[in-house]
């Protein structure tokens, strides 16, 4: 099916997307994601009304976008173009925003970083999504569509909201950090996990501080940074102290 579509005309993909049963209808669009051929985009673009579709068929659309193992530049551009300026259900902005992050992640990884316009316009609306969000779940979902691109310049933003933020955007931001290779977890990420997880500058919850110690403990932790959590581990309960001595026995081995 996936074949046909890319040989297809976009008259005969639109023509394919307007007449399929409506039970039939997510898998014709995750199908026509799946092609990704010019033809089969511009008539998705054409065919789906984010001002009247239904937010599942919608939603559909946006988790094939984001699950497509190698997006082109112009799948990312449709989502864009999707989310631009339009007033959508919650849900629906949500899952586009993430969706962003997921395929900027991927182009990326195929090098694509600085040699396409959409990645550089993708990587601004996450930016000024959070630099403009005003409640803490908009928040969370922009660091969430990070933690998906998973680019290197973003790890200094990450982290001011990892150790300033309340307890939920702490959490998306270490889980988000959590994401990127080894060789960027620099001394600076280190300082900042251990100012969390040793409360440093403020109480964290309890889940923080060990998302925090797991940062620490999975990319190359020093001799000290060993000693002192399990220092801290006898403050803690029983439950979370065993949590942090299997961590360290699986780093030791």
């Amino acid at each position: 099916f996936i074949q046909m579509l890319r040989s297809a005309k976009k008259r005969e993909v639109l023509q394919l997307l307007k007449t399929a049963p409506e039970e039939m209808l997510p898998f014709v669009v995750e199908t026509v994601v799946a092609a990704q051929s010019v033809a089969s985009l511009a008539a998705l673009s054409d065919f789906l009304d984010f001002s009247k579709e239904p937010k599942s068929l919608l939603e559909k659309f946006l988790y094939a976008a984001a699950f497509s193992p190698r997006p082109s530049g112009e799948l990312l551009r449709l989502v864009l173009d999707k989310l631009d300026g339009k007033q959508l259900a919650p849900e629906v902005q949500e899952t586009g925003i993430v969706a962003v992050g997921s395929l900027v992640g991927k182009l990326c990884q195929q090098k694509l970083c600085g040699l396409q316009q959409e990645v550089e316009r993708g990587v601004e609306t996450i930016l000024a999504g959070l630099r403009g969000a005003k409640e803490e779940s908009e928040v969370v979902i922009y660091l969430l569509a990070l933690g998906n691109a998973v680019l290197p310049e973003t790890i200094p933003t990450l982290l001011g909201h990892a150790e300033e933020g309340p307890t939920a955007v702490t959490s998306a931001a270490i889980s988000a950090l959590r994401q990127f290779p080894a060789w960027h977890i620099s001394s600076k990420v280190k300082r900042a996990m251990r100012r969390i997880f040793h409360e440093k500058r403020k109480s964290y919850e309890k889940t923080c501080r060990l998302a925090a110690a797991e940062i620490l403990l999975e990319n190359e932790p020093s001799p000290m940074d060993v000693i002192n959590i399990l220092l801290a581990a006898k403050e803690l309960e029983t439950e979370t102290a065993t949590f942090l001595l299997l961590k360290v026995q699986n780093s030791l081995r």
